[in-house]
């Protein structure tokens, strides 16, 4: 046995050593702070904010807007830049957008022949934001 070891010392934590719980913590209220900064782009520019976190069957929709008659189906995503946020938008996840829409469809008087578009919207690391309209609509 090794009576020389103290048994009042606690293991020490590295400061910089986040746990995982606080990681998702972090990833979740950073993902809400980009929703909420692309909520007042659209409504700055005179779009009216439908639904925030619009939750379906097959999936969540980010934001949903009208503007002039046509519904604006929003995912948002957040990374370092424009294009690595771009590129965390999958086929898989904007077809589970796409079925989500198509529930929320069913709710709206014209149904699927409602006008509609599919926006990506990219969060930077700073807060920059920019809107790629239309930019999965073709599914």
């Amino acid at each position: 046995m090794n009576s020389h070891i103290r048994s009042d010392l606690k293991p020490q934590h590295h400061p910089v050593t986040r746990r995982k719980s606080d990681m998702g913590a972090m990833a979740y209220f950073s993902g809400c702070a980009a929703e909420a900064g692309v909520a007042r782009d659209y409504v700055d520019r005179g779009y009216n904010l439908l639904e925030n976190r619009w939750q379906g069957q097959s999936g969540e929709i980010d934001l949903i807007f009208s503007d002039a008659g046509v519904l604006v189906f929003v995912e948002v995503k957040k990374a370092v830049s424009f294009d690595a946020a771009a590129s965390r938008l999958s086929v898989a996840q904007a077809r589970r957008i796409h079925l989500a829409a198509e529930e929320y469809l069913a709710h709206m008087p014209s149904g699927a022949l409602t006008d509609m578009r599919f926006d990506l919207a990219l969060c930077n690391q700073v807060g920059a934001i920019e809107i790629r309209e239309g930019a999965f609509s073709h599914f």
